[in-house]
């Protein structure tokens, strides 16, 4: 997944696991930055339903200079109450509202927003929606969570609460041996080809959104309008943070000491999942995006582009044969795309390896957007940002088998086969997608789901 069970000592703790980062430019001026955390949630998850941590402080960052570092950072810490002391249920009677006084596990948080000149709460005591149980514990449901969408003084809307994964794969192929369903009449597997199945097409995830101001996230506080001026990209990433001790009582409350660590961080969707080794993955996760360069050899030379050929025998004969080290990639995913490369773009951020998603601020969304980013010529998707419907594992599975290296060296013809590579999981019916704040579908109840 793009980054749900990436690393062994994250997998053990899901309330801090970054699962998706998105970041695109949106209507009015402004950039929405979304980030997912508690992975793979059943919708049935009672009694005990899904939360944000409370010992957990979760951030958006954003570099505006280039150098790896966050220059606009957006804190979220969740607080916790229970209303009534008495009971096992999550709820008494149906939830109508955020006050309602039969909802018995409530969460609220705090926004936080730091930058070089000071530190400012906007807000606190904002109220998450509660998870959605069914039609009679959380009846009209989307009219309950668009009340829990936020203004903020400095023109920012935010939202924290259970959402459906927008994230879609195929998780039983690709990780065996990276058997692609659509793929399958080119490798000598015996057996027909089909659409890919979507492993997360009934969980949810909860998600922290905040819609900015774009003259709120850039160095020189303006709205850029120039696609090839470099400070009119961003880089962004999100990260959660915990207290380096941890002690439990005797009664099972656990007490917190120390500085904050960072134990999450998502920017690129796959990173950490499919280009860094397992030996590495939770250093990965603790260290910060400036540091990425000691990560930049297993981007030059990615273990999935020398997989495909074996796994794919005569099939990619000119990826076995490009034993360079990968250029395109290391700048799609470690400094951006430099101008030059692609008529009228770049997101080029300097010289500075680090592994966030970057963003133009310059170009502005699409009226029909291509599901393959740039590779389908649509300058507003993926690798620029990353918009919630932007099909990243196919986009990424072509570029790892040749698609991009081209714009680096022109001598270089990709395979026949990578226009087909497909993961085959976007078409799933039962997906949706928002037209408005946060874009994120409703989560799947557990009285629906079967």
């Amino acid at each position: 997944m793009s980054s749900h069970r990436e690393a062994p000592s994250i997998l053990k703790d899901p309330l801090a696991d970054n699962t998706d980062t998105y970041a695109f430019v949106t209507p009015n001026n402004t950039l929405t930055i979304i980030t997912n955390y508690v992975p793979v949630q059943a919708p049935a998850g009672g009694p005990n339903f899904y939360e944000f941590g409370d010992d957990v402080t979760y951030q958006i960052n954003i570099d505006n200079n280039g150098d790896g570092k966050a220059d606009v950072t957006y804190q979220f810490r969740f607080e916790n109450k229970i209303t009534n002391p008495n009971t096992f249920l999550y709820n008494t009677g149906p939830i109508d509202s955020l006050t309602s006084a039969n909802w018995n596990r409530r969460q609220t948080y705090s926004v936080t927003r730091i930058t070089r000149r000071g530190t400012s709460e906007l807000a606190r005591k904002l109220a998450c929606p509660p998870c959605n149980i069914g039609p009679r514990s959380t009846p009209n449901y989307a009219a309950l969570a668009d009340k829990a969408v936020y203004k903020l003084p400095g023109g920012e809307r935010v939202f924290a609460g259970q959402r459906a994964d927008g994230f879609f794969v195929d998780l039983g192929s690709v990780f065996d041996l990276g058997t692609l369903r659509p793929f399958q009449n080119l490798h000598l597997i015996p057996t027909a080809a089909a659409d890919g199945r979507d492993s997360l097409a009934q969980a949810n995830v909860h998600t922290i959104a905040i819609e900015i101001p774009i003259p709120r996230a850039t160095q020189r506080d303006r709205i850029p309008r120039d696609p090839m001026a470099q400070d009119s990209t961003i880089g962004v990433w999100g990260a959660a943070y915990r207290q380096k001790s941890n002690i439990r009582d005797r009664d099972g409350k656990p007490s917190f000491a120390g500085p904050w660590m960072q134990v999450s961080r998502l920017g690129n969707p796959l990173f950490n999942e499919v280009i860094v080794p397992m030996s590495r993955k939770d250093e990965w996760n603790a260290v910060r995006p400036h540091q990425d360069s000691a990560f930049a050899k297993y981007v030059a030379q990615p273990e999935l582009a020398r997989l495909l050929p074996a796994l794919y025998p005569g099939v990619f004969p000119n990826l076995q044969a490009l034993t360079k080290d990968r250029a395109d990639l290391l700048a799609i995913l470690l400094t951006g795309i430099p101008a030059g490369l692609i008529p009228g773009f770049q997101n080029f951020t300097g010289t500075t390896q680090a592994d966030v998603l970057r963003l133009n601020l310059a170009i502005p969304p699409t009226a029909n957007p291509n599901r393959l980013g740039l590779l389908g010529g649509d300058l507003a998707g993926f690798p620029n940002g990353r918009r919630v419907a932007d099909d990243v594992v196919t986009i990424e599975l072509r570029a790892v088998a040749g698609a991009t290296y081209p714009l680096v060296d022109p001598t270089f013809t990709p395979d026949a086969a990578v226009t087909a590579i497909e993961d085959g999981t976007f078409n799933n019916p039962g997906r949706q997608f928002l037209d408005k704040f946060p874009y994120l579908g409703l989560p799947y109840s557990g009285y629906d789901v079967p």
